[in-house]
């Protein structure tokens, strides 16, 4: 695939994950202009109006649902149309999808024969139940953050696009940013900024450009031998990631994708179709469907998530399987467990040190088993069964010792890390209600790390009604 390329994919490891067995888990990320989302699933979900109250009760003042529902508004083009929830007219486009395969139907069914209601709209009145996700296409193509926001071919006059660029530190003096130091071609280089300095590097990019620039907790960054510009030691803390389960089954059938000398004949068919029309298979978010479900009794809004995919996708799909078949995730919505990013050297092109802590929290393990014992319920329900996929790692949902290590052998990421450089209007926080980094004048952060709480669902719609209110907040601020 290629989003599994050096080319167009960071392709990060975390540490050995004690929570994991040890294992090192995967964390994708994108290399190309639009950043993730040019590699992403392209669903398109905010997450649950709660998350964003709750932000706000945790200090993030103006950040409660009713301030950033207008910003989501904004950014939106929704091919169904403009609502009290949707925009029409924002430079995201948002669309059904063009083709979507039975099996995804088949899903939602079952769920509607457990009482689980069927959702057509996760960023409506309600997010609980099933559904074919909305996804970030317009005509059948991938609808990257870059193509809405600098333009689907020339960007616009005022934008001045560097490529093969590394950014090595921020530039500041008594107490303002003033530029970027930065490599490119074996060079090194400093642009200066006459108003402001906006960090966008994302989740792991962001705080280890901050502490490479002297900012972050000062013991740190004396191990590595970095003058400490500011002592902040809430940079590269607070990181969340949804911990996710996935079971996988081969089926008989050729219902679903997979690799076959059939499956090989239908592709070379679906890329003509989508050449000819934009439509088709080709044009598959491979998480068609999914949903949200509420599976503790105590949680305030649901807490897991379902990714119904239409292939049997092992190790983030690195692994081949030569079959048909599917596969479904469930993860943990709001998790419990936390963990860090921090520096492997003061190198700037040396990856940082991931470590999302998974299921370090025996609350996140309660609430996977009660996902994936959710998830089995669905998926042994007949308009299921009738695919009859075989589990390619079957489990007695009655053991509970079992079924943790299994989730333990196999869980990892479904791709959402955020919080890093939370905001918030405490003395730990790395930036304020505007984005600000504190202490440092002109310096923005307008990317998910800022999220002091990791939102109920995917994680690109949220990140770019950030940079939307970045952008008023750098106006409003100054002038």
């Amino acid at each position: 695939m290629a989003f599994q390329t050096p080319a167009t994919n960071y392709q990060f490891e975390t540490v050995p994950q004690p929570g994991l067995g040890g294992r090192r888990g995967y964390q994708p990320r994108g290399k190309g202009m639009g950043g993730s989302s040019a590699i992403n699933a392209m669903l398109y979900i905010r997450g649950n109006p709660w998350d964003y109250d709750n932000w706000q009760r945790l200090g993030a003042s103006g950040w409660g649902w009713r301030d950033v529902l207008p910003y989501f508004i904004r950014s939106e083009h929704n091919e169904r149309g403009g609502d009290a929830y949707h925009g029409a007219n924002g430079p995201l486009w948002v669309s059904d999808q063009k083709w979507a395969n039975q099996g995804g139907r088949d899903f939602i069914e079952a769920g509607r024969q457990l009482q689980i209601p069927e959702n057509d709209d996760f960023n409506g009145a309600r997010q609980e139940g099933l559904g074919l996700y909305q996804v970030t296409q317009k005509g059948g193509e991938r609808w990257t953050a870059a193509r809405a926001y600098l333009g689907d071919g020339k960007p616009p006059a005022n934008v001045n696009i560097m490529t093969d660029v590394l950014a090595e530190r921020v530039l500041f003096d008594d107490g303002r940013a003033w530029g970027v130091a930065y490599a490119r071609g074996g060079q090194a280089h400093v642009i200066r900024a006459r108003r402001a300095v906006v960090l966008a590097g994302g989740v792991f990019g962001t705080p280890q450009l901050l502490m490479l620039s002297g900012v972050g907790p000062g013991a740190h960054l004396a191990e590595h031998g970095i003058p400490v510009r500011l002592e902040r030691d809430g940079v590269g803390k607070n990181l969340q990631d949804h911990i996710d389960y996935v079971a996988s089954f081969e089926t008989p059938g050729k219902d679903f994708m997979g690799r076959s000398l059939a499956g090989t004949v239908g592709v070379a068919r679906a890329i003509g179709r989508w050449i000819k029309s934009r439509s088709g298979m080709m044009t598959t978010p491979y998480a068609e469907a999914g949903g949200f479900l509420t599976v503790m009794p105590d949680s305030p809004a649901p807490d897991v998530q379902f990714h119904f995919v239409i292939a049997p996708l092992e190790d983030h799909g690195r692994a081949p399987v030569k079959a048909h078949g599917y596969s479904c995730h469930v993860c943990v919505l709001r998790p419990e467990s936390h963990g860090t990013v921090t520096l492997a050297s003061n190198d700037p092109r040396a990856a940082p040190l991931i470590d999302p802590g998974f299921l370090t929290d025996d609350r996140d393990m309660a609430v996977l088993k009660a996902g994936v014992r959710a998830m089995y319920r669905i998926l042994e329900t007949p308009p299921m069964t009738r695919h009859q996929g075989r589990d390619r790692y079957p489990i007695d949902l009655a053991d509970d010792a079992a079924l943790e290590r299994l989730i333990r052998a196999r869980a990892d990421t479904v791709y959402h890390p955020v919080g890093t450089a939370r905001m918030g209007s405490d003395e730990e926080a790395v930036c304020d209600p505007h984005l600000r980094v504190r202490g440092i004048d002109g310096l923005y952060v307008a990317d998910a790390s800022v999220m002091p709480k990791l939102v109920s669902g995917n994680t690109n719609a949220p990140s770019i009604m950030i940079g939307e209110r970045c952008a008023d907040f750098v106006r409003a601020d100054l002038g």
